[in-house]
């Protein structure tokens, strides 16, 4: 994050010393109306092109005036949250006006949301709100500092004695633990479902998935395999110390997109002793006859599973390789809740994706019947 501050930083400067100094008024970009159309803005007088990216499926070409600044007007857009970037002379960059940033490892969007109203399950809404908790921990598997969050329901802290189920809700390639929160609103949508008696009341872990620094996607052997060591060995032994979970298979989901979807079907399906709740979005397992055969083979692995769910867009790029995930878990007679929706690679599709898991989540287990 911090580099790509500094690079706006040295922008500006660049632009020349009303664009620094402030001999001009600041610009408030983005600029939300009232019908949802929303007017972005950068001062970039030297600027010889400047689109906006992130908002349309196009890039969209800003005009400038006698100033050097540099508008456009989009939309109406509809309501929810969008990353977006400014493309200088084929460069991208954050909008130096909004201080709202989708966290990523190596950020390049700043964050816009449009408020629907009435408000959508993943914006605030005047109900009980839980906390998220933010957690330094040290990884012995990994040698190393982690970071991760988790949320506790509304009430939890002044619950006394009640425990409560856990997911472990794993990001994509690029993102942080943040990630989920900022600009998944993960939180809010358990909050919001939870108000609605829709949700039962769970704990939600999110890690930082890239486990494998060597790795820069995240989607190799390595970082699935370190992956597994820090959740199994370091993550869930926290989170069962600090927090008042109940530490069995049936009150264990875990659930990722993208990459983290292939870490949430590889770990669970290894390790059906952990989680009986094991969920993907736009994901599939790698070789999946190889790093899982004990699953695939085990004639109790149906029997283990409470839920074995995951969906994907019809116009996501992971959709032939899902397909084929799906044909060897046909072959080994896997019985699982599959489907193709619409949408594409993208966050409104797994923010609702995920608006539809939570309340499939930890119906009463076989031990509370």
């Amino acid at each position: 994050m911090l580099c790509r501050l500094l690079l706006a930083l040295l922008f500006l400067m660049s632009q020349g010393p009303s664009s620094f100094a402030g001999e001009s008024e600041p610009l408030d970009s983005p600029v939300v109306r009232r019908d949802h159309r929303v007017t972005f803005s950068l001062e970039a007088p030297l600027a010889k092109k400047v689109e906006l990216r992130g908002v349309q499926r196009q890039l969209v070409p800003l005009v400038k005036n006698e100033r050097g600044v540099w508008s456009v007007t989009v939309g109406p857009l509809a309501p929810g949250i969008y990353g977006y970037s400014f493309i200088v002379d084929g460069e991208a960059m954050l909008d130096p006006s909004n201080p709202e940033i989708k966290p990523e490892r190596d950020p390049d969007e700043s964050e816009l949301e449009v408020i629907s109203d009435p408000p959508l399950l993943t914006q605030w809404q005047d109900v009980e709100h839980g906390t998220v908790h933010l957690h330094d921990y040290f990884s012995k598997p990994l040698k190393r500092l982690r970071r991760l969050r988790v949320y506790t329901p509304p009430g939890y802290e002044g619950g006394g004695n009640s425990r409560f189920p856990v997911l472990y809700l794993m990001h994509g390639t690029g993102d942080t633990e943040a990630t989920w929160t900022e600009f998944g609103r993960a939180h809010f949508i358990e909050d919001n479902l939870i108000s609605r008696s829709k949700s039962r009341p769970m704990i939600i872990v999110m890690t930082d998935g890239h486990a494998d620094l060597t790795d820069e996607e995240g989607i190799g052997p390595r970082n699935l395999e370190k992956m597994e060591s820090d959740l199994l060995q370091a993550v869930m032994p926290l989170v069962d110390k600090m927090y008042r979970t109940v530490p069995d298979a049936d009150h264990r989901a875990i659930c990722g997109l993208s990459m983290g979807g292939f870490q949430s079907m590889f770990i669970g399906l290894r390790h059906l002793e952990s989680f009986a709740w094991v969920c993907g979005m736009s994901a599939y397992v790698p070789d999946v006859e190889k790093t899982c055969a004990e699953a695939l083979n085990d004639p109790h692995t149906n029997d283990r599973l409470r839920l074995f769910w995951h969906q994907i867009g019809r116009d996501d790029f992971l959709l032939p390789p899902q397909k084929a995930f799906e044909a060897v878990l046909e072959k080994h007679g896997i019985k699982r809740q599959f489907t193709v929706t619409g949408g594409d690679h993208s966050w409104p599709v797994w923010r609702s994706y995920l608006e539809e898991l939570l309340p499939l989540l930890f119906a009463p287990a076989k031990a509370e019947k």
